[in-house]
């Protein structure tokens, strides 16, 4: 198997909605945005929602709060990824559709993802997933970052400098 080529880029109105059909093509609304009343699946309001996330939190300047990239793998959208800073450094947080899992686009896109951390002056890196969350997991500890299980939650930390 070929290693995919896997680029981030910087999320903008027109790439939000190939983003918006790779959520809905390849992921639950679960794991890509916070719930939404209603029926399961990928409702109009749940769409809506999405485009509404993305653009208060990353494209309107008077709201935005993190920098989000398309995670782009042979040049079609898969996932997301996300830096946002925080007291002490800048949280990530990365998203892939099911269908690219277990290929290395995680790791490609958290080893991008550190280095645009690491341009953009963080000293820290911290991120926080689930315990049961295994791949996560993995790919925290395999960019270096050190986990610390608290309850059934999972803090990773790994200094930039």
């Amino acid at each position: 198997m070929t290693e995919p080529v896997v680029v981030l880029i910087e999320l903008d109105e027109t790439l939000l909605l190939g983003l918006l059909e790779a959520a809905v093509a390849d992921a639950d609304p679960l794991e890509v945005m916070p719930p939404v009343a209603g029926p399961p699946g990928w409702t109009t309001e749940r769409r809506e929602a999405f485009l509404e996330f993305h653009r208060r939190r990353s494209l309107r300047q008077e709201t935005a709060i993190e920098k989000t990239y398309v995670i782009e793998v042979d040049a079609w959208p898969v996932g997301a990824a996300r830096l946002e800073k925080v007291p002490g450094g800048v949280e990530a947080g990365i998203w892939i559709g099911r269908s690219q899992r277990g290929r290395g686009v995680g790791k490609l896109a958290a080893a991008e993802l550190l280095e645009l951390a690491k341009a953009d002056g963080a000293e820290r890196f911290v991120a926080s997933t689930t315990e049961d969350n295994l791949a996560a997991r993995k790919l925290l500890t395999g960019v270096g970052a050190d986990l610390t299980v608290r309850g059934d939650g999972v803090e990773a930390g790994l200094d930039l400098r």
